[in-house]
């Protein structure tokens, strides 16, 4: 070491060595400086930091969110319907009416919003902290977002977005926006513009027009019960609109009406003494603006985006070209005084044409949709469905004979009955007799569960003419059971929207367990075919391979045809309002198999079938029955005779007579013909169907 250069001396080991002792350690150096130390930097140069980046943030949030916009007026919603073309069907302006002002409403209207929405409105400057930890924490346990945590401010703020996604950037938005409202708008101002805007189910925003849709009564005279109705909507208005299930929106009624005496608004007695509010829903001054198809598919759509201001766009199903060629074609069917509904969808369930009547200007009812009515033999293919799954085959023969079950008697068509047939010439014929004994053979829940598994959910009567289609349906979902045939997969469920982006995960556990295959629908379909080749369904036939069910009800009041082909599935009802008999004892193999057949060969681009295969008949008894015939067989010196009688048919040939060649024609001799007695009348062509 230079001598100009300072230093410490280094202690050799021998000085850390007490006399007479151990070796003792050497104290540790000095500690080394790790290469990142966050007290070097300062907490005010940490405090700056943070200070920095939340001024980034808000600075971005402040470009991005709507502050200034948050102020104004909010647009009154709008929905245009567009078809799977993108042509627009049907566009739908919200029902939205005057504001309303905290200072008119009776004290129990407000307070019943920010009981059951936002306790601590009254305190909070925008967000609620302990709502927020708390949907986190439910949330969480969940496994999903079940809860939002949003106070009423936050809520209106989220009115001024014109979509309704759930995002991180966009719960920050909100966040910003709902401070920037408690800054500039008192609270009651905030709770005015609230009221004013809120969706409350069946396309009514606001609470004027709310209480006047579902109350026929102004904000002003709400009482306690219906406040607590309408306030309790907010969570979920589709779902908990009275209109739609009275019953939900009355038990979440009674919860607001439980916080309200939590928060002191009520007393348990005044709770007590509280009376469930009784719909009066204003009658419609004017039809609304739409198609029936329109009418069908907007809740959906509503229900996709609850939140929705301003104008929406939302693509559905329809196809243009089939939805037209469905209004021509039941505009020139010449249905007389008889009304009409048609379905028309995909065998996935996707609905590409709807008529839900003659005129929709004259009268909005679906009768596709929201008309119940008896399918009459349609609803046989649920007993045969429940056949094949028993271990019946086409082939197992039924009784078809005159049946009765206790009181009740069974009748074919005509009191005609062919004595034995098998089950797929039972279905082709629609006979009653045979389809109430295999209904009996295997049990009526099988074949309600045959029912069920295909998507129909009306209410079905188990008794004995359940198998003749005497419990109404809706024509959508019986053509939707038609339509599981079709696609070898159960349920369809019909749509009018397009399917969401579903994560890749969702996609295949739907595809996992979304639908069911059943075996016996490729003998059902069989089966079904033999309907519209050689059945009471001839008259929908096309050049291509048909198959569907005619149904008819008791006196004609009911005529149907469900079928499909290709990549298609139809049904056609048709009857009158007021249930009353068809004029000229329409049949489903009438009038509504032609419709079908009409529609199909323009939609499928086919044509009707050209040579229809001659129908099923009857199998004539032959007890008895006697006669025989003799023929000459000319230049053979041969006749050969026939005769049947008991024991069947007997034919021989034997030597006989012939004629000389140059005998006038008119004396020769004529071939001996001993008549039978004559026998039952064979079945009209086509084969007359079953009234039920």
């Amino acid at each position: 070491m230079r001598l100009d250069q300072t230093a410490q001396w280094q202690p050799t080991p021998a000085q850390y060595q007490a006399p007479g002792g151990p070796p003792q350690t050497p104290p540790p150096g000095p500690p080394r400086r790790a290469w990142y130390n966050p007290l070097r930097w300062g907490w005010k140069r940490l405090v700056l930091a943070v200070l920095a980046l939340f001024m980034l943030i808000v600075a971005w949030l402040a470009i991005t969110a709507p502050l200034s916009k948050s102020l104004q007026p909010i647009a009154a919603p709008s929905l245009t319907l567009v078809s799977a073309e993108g042509d627009p069907i049907a566009r739908r302006g919200a029902d939205i009416r005057e504001p309303v002002k905290i200072a008119d409403l009776p004290k129990h209207v407000p307070a019943a919003f920010i009981s059951i929405e936002d306790r601590g409105f009254r305190d909070h400057m925008g967000i609620s902290i302990r709502g927020i930890t708390r949907a986190a924490w439910r949330n969480l346990t969940a496994g999903g977002v079940r809860e939002g945590g949003s106070t009423i401010t936050q809520q209106l703020a989220k009115i001024s977005f014109l979509t309704p996604d759930r995002t991180a950037g966009r719960k920050a938005q909100e966040v910003l926006i709902a401070f920037w409202l408690e800054s500039w708008l008192s609270k009651d101002e905030i709770l005015e513009r609230y009221l004013s805007n809120v969706y409350l189910g069946d396309n009514t925003y606001g609470l004027r027009a709310a209480s006047h849709h579902y109350f026929s009564v102004p904000p002003e005279k709400l009482s306690v019960t219906q406040a607590a109705m309408l306030a309790g909507m907010v969570k979920a208005p589709s779902r908990l609109a009275p209109t739609r299930n009275y019953k939900l929106a009355r038990a979440r009624g009674k919860i607001v009406i439980a916080t309200m005496v939590r928060d002191g608004v009520l007393t348990q007695r005044e709770a007590n003494r509280l009376k469930p509010p009784r719909l009066k829903v204003e009658r419609e001054k004017v039809v609304p603006t739409g198609t029936y198809f329109a009418d069908w598919v907007l809740p959906m759509a509503r229900a996709r985006g609850e939140v929705g201001y301003g104008d929406q766009e939302v693509q559905t199903t329809l196809e243009s070209r089939m939805q037209k060629l469905a209004l021509q074609t039941v505009r020139r069917a010449g249905l007389g005084r008889a009304q009409v509904a048609l379905v028309a969808m995909r065998p996935d369930g996707r609905i590409v044409a709807m008529v839900g009547g003659r005129d929709y200007a004259r009268s909005p009812f679906n009768r596709a949709t929201q008309a119940r009515r008896q399918p009459g033999s349609a609803f046989k293919l649920f007993v045969y469905l429940a056949a094949l799954r028993s271990g019946m085959t086409p082939d197992t023969p039924i009784a078809d004979t005159p049946l009765r079950i206790g009181d009740w008697q069974p009748r074919n068509y005509g009191d005609q009955y062919r004595g034995t047939l098998t089950l797929r010439d039972a279905l082709a014929l629609s006979s009653n007799v045979a389809a109430v004994r295999v209904s009996e053979r295997v049990g009526r829940r099988n074949v309600i569960r045959a029912a069920r598994d295909l998507g129909v959910r009306s209410p079905l009567n188990d008794n004995p003419s359940l198998a003749l289609g005497t419990s109404g349906t809706t024509l959508l979902e019986l053509t939707s059971a038609y339509a599981a045939v079709a696609a070898g997969a159960y349920p369809v469920q019909p749509k009018g929207l397009e399917d969401e982006e579903k994560p890749w995960w969702q996609r295949m556990w739907n595809q996992a367990t979304g639908t069911s295959s059943d075996p016996a629908f490729d003998e059902l379909r069989e089966m079904l075919g033999a309907v519209v080749d050689q059945g009471t369904g001839r008259g929908a036939a096309l050049a291509v391979p048909a198959f569907g069910k005619t149904g008819t009800t008791q006196d004609s009041r009911d005529a149907l045809f469900v079928g499909f082909t290709q990549d298609l599935v139809v049904g056609v009802w048709v009857g009158n309002d007021d249930n009353s008999p068809l004029a000229g004892q329409m049949a489903g193999g009438g009038l509504p198999a032609r419709i079908w057949r009409d529609f199909m060969t323009q939609a499928v681009g086919t044509a009707p079938a050209k040579a229809l295969a001659p129908p099923l008949q009857a199998p004539v008894s032959t007890e008895g029955l006697n006669g025989s015939i003799t023929l000459p067989i000319e230049g053979t010196g041969y006749e050969v005779g026939v005769q049947v009688d008991e024991n069947g048919v007997v034919v021989s040939a034997q030597p006989g007579e012939e004629a000389p060649a140059d005998l006038p024609e008119d004396e020769r001799p004529i071939p001996t013909i001993i008549a039978p007695p004559a026998p039952p009348a064979p079945d009209d062509e086509p084969p007359p169907e079953d009234e039920q």
